[in-house]
């Protein structure tokens, strides 16, 4: 078979629902999933620092539950083992798409639900008005302290945001190197084909995701500061919680652009050179007679 072929075959059985588990199996695991949610909010549990806990529920039912969800929608869905770069990618992505206040049992459950994948990983939005919710419930000793919390939590966003990109760029250039082997082969098994095309696709939708989550968050912290504005005006602490907010705005941008350096701003073009700062009459040898 061609390559043509192949790769047109291989794009056919790659969009080609597979068959699901026996629908005990399948029901079991989507039911539990769902009453974890109804219950208590399937908010991913966290330890010391944040960090997530290692919990049954959320490292093996809800994901199995998410499978089978991302199968009947016809999601792609690779059983391949992670890299150390994708595991590193998913972890430190985490971070960045659950809710800016880890107290949100409301944003967590429905972020943790998309993590998972019974939901579709772009509906797992957080509603930005929450943040300010949450923010206004916490009693503080000082209305300032309100506002520098937004201050620290979008510094705290700034800081991992290029962690974030190293990685994503790894795990980029892998990518491009799996697919390059696959197409390279003459002779390939409908599973490997289409697990490989699964995973990068999987990846290519983490990194979108958590772009998508640092936008919210922007969001979610304006919300909040036009809201306190009127609520407790301090106006010495205006200036640094927009500064804040406006540098992590810089770094989302470079998320947005697939963590690409170059022209991370999205300039359509390079911009002319200025002779006035580059020295008028010297960017070209003198004639010579």
């Amino acid at each position: 078979m061609g390559m043509k072929n192949m790769g047109q075959a291989g794009s056919a059985r790659l969009t080609k629902r597979e068959p699901v588990r026996s629908g005990f199996t399948r029901y079991a695991h989507v039911t539990a999933a769902l009453l974890c949610a109804l219950a208590a909010g399937c908010s991913r549990p966290t330890g010391d620092f944040d960090r997530a806990r290692p919990s049954v529920i959320h490292d093996r039912v809800m994901p199995e539950a998410g499978e089978l969800a991302a199968r009947n929608r016809g999601d792609p869905v690779s059983k391949f083992n992670y890299t150390n770069d994708e595991k590193l990618l998913r972890d430190r992505g985490w971070t960045l798409i659950r809710p800016p206040w880890t107290k949100d049992w409301i944003g967590g459950t429905v972020v943790e639900l998309s993590r998972t994948r019974v939901l579709p990983e772009v509906e797992g939005r957080v509603p930005p008005d929450l943040y300010y919710i949450f923010l206004r419930s916490d009693k503080f000793k000082s209305s300032d302290a309100r506002y520098d919390r937004i201050t620290a939590d979008a510094k705290g966003d700034t800081k991992l945001v290029w962690p974030f990109c190293e990685v994503a760029l790894r795990v980029t250039d892998a990518d491009r190197e799996r697919i390059r082997v696959l197409e390279a082969k003459r002779l390939t098994t409908e599973e490997l084909y289409a697990g490989a095309k699964a995973r990068v696709w999987e990846n290519q939708v983490m990194i979108k995701w958590v772009s998508q989550a640092l936008r919210y968050r922007i969001k979610a912290y304006r919300t909040a500061l036009d809201s306190l504005e009127i609520e407790t005006p301090s106006g010495d602490r205006l200036w640094q919680v927009n500064t804040a907010i406006k540098k992590m705005e810089t770094e989302v941008i470079l998320a947005e652009n697939g963590c690409q350096v170059e022209n991370r701003y999205g300039l359509e073009k390079k911009p002319k050179r200025s002779r006035i700062y580059t020295g008028w009459g010297t960017e070209r040898p003198p004639p010579v007679k």
